[in-house]
């Protein structure tokens, strides 16, 4: 059965919850500069958003989940820890439900497809907001167990799983704590925890929740998968690559997302600085016959 567009409505419904909390977010910034917002705020964030980025785009998802290379024990609990202090599930959660997405994309036992109430109207409204957000609250837990007993059974990922709690807390007071004591006040303490902790995590909650909605309802698809996973470049650089979210269905264990011209891919990019010193190794980069087999038009003269 052919696809079938949206409606103008459906569009319009999408962008508004696409675009309007984004331009909230970042119109908070001027807004507030010279009124709790400084030059310690701003490299404390973008630090702390980094360091805890890479670890859910390199760590969690292309390491963890995917096997996309493999490293030695420092680096592997580096990547756990980092990840963990996301505060987006500890890493054998995040690994089993991100493992149950991809054998049931964009079906019934997805945790968090967007299509899971329909194709139109509120259906589609319901699901976008399932996709973001919703599926977080549901009861059910994806069990490690069935999907990542591989990581159950490493003792550091274990261990770094179990101490999770542990870990969101070291997230939150760290950034006041080096904010305080690089402006040896209390303002920059509270300043740090504002922009530094919650802003920050906030932020990238939300782009890594967009990789489950935005790019499953909206964008590019040049590679063949059997879901509706999209490429949408606008979100690739806070993504961290994450974005080209269509290839990586297509080929869930390449180490490199953004495969086409002109598709910046960091993650891909700290890949290959690790691997340049020797941090890493078996590194599954694409080939240009593994890319050109999975272009939707590979198989048009068969």
């Amino acid at each position: 059965m052919a696809d079938q567009s949206k409606t103008l409505g459906e569009q319009v419904l999408l962008a508004f919850f696409i675009v309007v909390p984004l331009l909230a977010l970042l119109a908070a910034v001027p807004l507030a500069w010279g009124w709790g917002l400084g030059w310690h705020d701003l490299v404390i964030g973008a630090v702390m958003y980094l360091i805890t980025g890479f670890g859910v785009t390199v760590g969690y998802h292309r390491l963890f989940t995917h096997g996309s290379f493999r490293t030695g024990r420092p680096l592997r609990i580096i990547l756990a820890v980092a990840g963990s202090l996301a505060i987006e599930m500890g890493v054998t959660d995040w690994v089993a439900a991100h493992r149950r997405h991809h054998k049931y994309s964009d079906q019934a036992a997805d945790p968090h497809s967007p299509w899971r109430f329909g194709h139109h109207g509120r259906g589609l409204a319901k699901g976008f907001l399932h996709a973001h957000v919703g599926w977080l609250f549901h009861p059910e837990r994806t069990a490690p167990e069935t999907f990542c007993p591989d990581l159950l059974a490493d003792r550091d990922i274990a261990a770094i799983s179990a101490r999770f709690p542990w870990l969101v807390a070291a997230s939150v007071l760290l950034p006041p704590l080096v904010g305080g004591l690089w402006s040896m006040s209390w303002a920059g303490a509270a300043t740090a925890l504002f922009w530094g902790a919650l802003v920050r995590i906030a932020l990238l909650h939300h782009v890594t929740f967009s990789i489950n909605s935005i790019c499953h309802t909206i964008g590019t698809r040049p590679f063949a998968a059997r879901d509706r996973s999209s490429n949408v470049w606008w979100l690739a650089i806070p993504s961290l690559g994450e974005s080209w979210h269509n290839l990586h269905h297509a080929d869930p264990t390449s180490a490199r997302h953004g495969v086409l011209p002109g598709q910046i891919d960091p993650s891909a990019a700290l890949i290959r600085l690790f691997e340049k010193l020797g941090w890493a190794h078996d590194v599954r980069w694409p080939t240009a016959k593994r890319i050109a087999a999975r272009r939707v038009d590979a198989g048009a003269g068969r």
